[in-house]
């Protein structure tokens, strides 16, 4: 049986009203999203230590799904009357066909080369290479797993520069691949930490499934703050911004950062910044976004 997907856009002073009343006029489920995501004003809404969260989004997209019998345009109207919107915020409506959603999903990751010798292997496949670093992971919850440019190129700095026996910070640790990666690698103890609750649950999750040693994930304000022979952070530049001292910090004197999520043309300024504590080396660019690594002085 397909679906019917009603696609709004709205601002932050309605959006969580509107799916509120969206789904108690029927709605299956709700989404709320940045509608600027994957640009340069996308915008972080989870609180830094210290700070209270900014809550949500400036510019939201709200995704209900709703039963085929549904007149959705109907409760659009009825949801915008019931919040005091006068007039019919953009939208659209899609219809969603019915699926094996597990089989489409599943087969829409396959297992992903990061160099010759490391590999992301969902948990459904068989490793192309038994004997290469393969580090089992599935799509879920927390963002990491392999197919996203960000993350690629901190694990090619990672399979390009551990020598062994590191002590690594992975700050907005996701699903936690960075830290497993790192001591796959040979680091000797990794540390992940993520405002996120699920994404420190699932990061524990993912380091069980790979029998890494030494791997601890935390909320900020819980975890161990300074001492690393290397942090990496690979979240977003205006959270790259309000953390470098904090992650400058982390570093101990001659320790190394890695630096990703940053859109390419958002880099030097990035560099202007942690140019304070850090010789910092050449960007590396893929796709439009770019990784900045750098040595404590």
């Amino acid at each position: 049986m397909p679906w019917l997907t009603l696609v709004v856009d709205t601002d932050a002073a309605h959006a969580e009203a509107l799916s509120e009343a969206l789904l108690e006029l029927g709605a299956l489920s709700v989404d709320l999203l940045d509608a600027d995501a994957d640009t340069p004003d996308e915008q972080a809404i989870f609180g830094e230590p210290g700070e209270p969260p900014p809550g949500v989004w400036q510019h939201n997209r709200v995704s209900a799904l709703f039963d085929s019998d549904r007149d959705v345009g109907a409760i659009l109207r009825g949801a915008a009357t019931r919040i005091g919107l006068r007039q019919l915020p953009e939208h659209r409506i899609e219809t969603l066909a019915d699926n094996d959603w597990v089989r489409l999903t599943q087969s829409q990751f396959e297992p992903i080369p990061i160099s010759p010798r490391l590999w992301i292997v969902p948990t459904w496949h068989t490793p192309s290479d038994p004997d290469a670093i393969n580090i089992v992971l599935d799509p879920g919850l927390a963002f990491g797993t392999g197919s996203h440019p960000t993350t690629r190129l901190c694990l090619r700095w990672l399979d390009s520069n551990l020598r062994g026996g590191e002590s690594v910070l992975d700050y907005g640790c996701g699903s936690g691949i960075l830290a497993i990666a790192a001591l796959k690698l040979g680091a000797a103890r990794a540390v992940g930490v993520d405002v996120d609750l699920q994404a420190v649950i699932a990061s524990r999750d993912n380091a069980a499934a790979n029998r890494v040693e030494n791997a601890r994930f935390y909320q900020p304000d819980d975890a161990p703050q300074s001492g690393y022979d290397l942090v990496v952070a690979n979240i977003l530049t205006n959270p790259l911004r309000l953390l470098a001292p904090l992650l400058a910090n982390a570093t101990r004197q001659g320790g190394h950062i890695v630096l990703s999520g940053i859109l390419e043309e958002q880099a030097r300024d990035v560099m202007n910044i942690y140019r304070q504590w850090f010789d910092l080396n050449s960007p590396v660019f893929e796709d439009g976004w770019s990784c900045l690594s750098g040595r404590k002085r």
